[in-house]
């Protein structure tokens, strides 16, 4: 699943990172078939093969839950977001450091919105979120 595309998502670039969601996404896309993707992804199927990072976690996950060897959309998108609170927690990471950590146009109050599911977020933000925690852990 996403959160563990990468072994050491703090020893290779946000970029590396972001290719390796992709990679997940385009696997199960592959598995599943474009028209199945597109449809519990809500999306165009140009968007599957344009637009992989500005999906956002619920899409991915929904893609992701086609494939028989990944639990149900829900669970990927928990799973997720509890890896990345967890990851702040061990690193002693608070929001406001991690948005100056990032290169997002974000707040800390909109990181954290992002990270509990209270707002959408991207791929591609998740993605440097995630690696800027990891970095933090991986020191």
């Amino acid at each position: 699943m996403l959160y563990d595309a990468v072994e050491q998502p703090g020893a290779v670039s946000a970029d590396e990172l972001r290719a390796a969601y992709e990679d997940e996404l385009r696997a199960a896309v592959g598995t599943a078939g474009a028209d199945a993707a597109a449809a519990a992804a809500d999306v165009s199927e140009q968007a599957l093969s344009n637009g992989m990072l500005e999906l956002t976690l619920e899409q991915a996950a929904e893609i992701l839950a086609l494939t028989d060897e990944n639990p149900d959309a829900d669970a990927i998108v928990w799973e997720f977001r509890d890896h990345l609170l967890m990851g702040m927690t061990t690193g002693i990471l608070d929001v406001d450091s991690l948005a100056s950590a990032v290169d997002l146009d974000l707040s800390g109050q909109e990181v954290q919105q992002a990270i509990e599911g209270r707002t959408s977020v991207t791929l591609n933000e998740l993605a440097a979120i995630h690696h800027a925690i990891a970095v933090r852990n991986e020191r």
